[in-house]
């Protein structure tokens, strides 16, 4: 059977919160089809939803990663001053992102073509289980699918304010416990990483 890979190169912030809310934003700059954004959310209570722009990467998506709810509405990330603003009609998030962190200083060392690399990210994915509790670099996803994340950079979010459904996000907190899309959360400090993910299917 002919398997076939897909790269998507962009950033993904990963955020908690005092309200117990955890948000994992995709902001992707290039992959089959061009530039588009998705939010992931666990709130309190362990609810799993995905904020999608359009049913492709809705379908696509959910094939990869578990959720309790899925909605299709527009998602929009702008760069602002000092981080980034997302929006969508559930959702608003504003993130004010600081310097490199030292795990970002170190993946600066490894060569781009290297560090996105598959076989790199298989790896190094039993030092990340070891360094960062609920991070894997590679895994088995949905519908017989393997990922890899191949991170070049991580900064760190510095604060974070918006508003889900109503709901005061409250101020920034560890993504704690980990997010329970796929077999891997973001790092537990709030950051945003520069990674290129590669998913392999049939």
């Amino acid at each position: 059977m002919t398997r076939v890979r897909e790269r998507f190169t962009g950033r993904i912030a990963g955020i908690g919160s005092t309200s117990g809310i955890r948000v994992v934003v995709g902001r992707w700059d290039d992959g089959p089809w061009g530039s588009f954004a998705d939010v992931m959310l666990e709130d309190a209570s362990g609810h799993r939803v995905l904020l999608a722009p359009s049913e492709r990467v809705r379908d696509f998506v959910a094939s990869t990663y578990s959720f309790d709810e899925e909605v299709i509405e527009p998602v929009s990330v702008l760069d602002t001053p000092d981080g980034w603003q997302v929006t969508t009609p559930s959702l608003s998030l504003r993130l004010v992102v600081g310097g490199r962190t030292p795990l970002g200083v170190a993946l600066g060392l490894v060569p781009s073509r290297v560090a996105t690399a598959p076989v790199w990210c298989g790896l190094v994915d039993p030092v990340a289980r070891v360094v960062m509790r609920g991070v894997r670099t590679r895994g088995t996803a949905g519908n017989d699918r393997r990922e890899w994340y191949g991170a070049t950079s991580v900064v760190a979010v510095t604060s974070v304010s918006g508003a889900w459904r109503g709901t005061d996000l409250g101020s920034l907190a560890p993504v704690d416990p980990p997010c329970r899309f796929g077999f891997s959360s973001t790092p537990a400090r709030p950051s945003v990483t520069s990674v290129v993910t590669t998913i392999e299917r049939s």
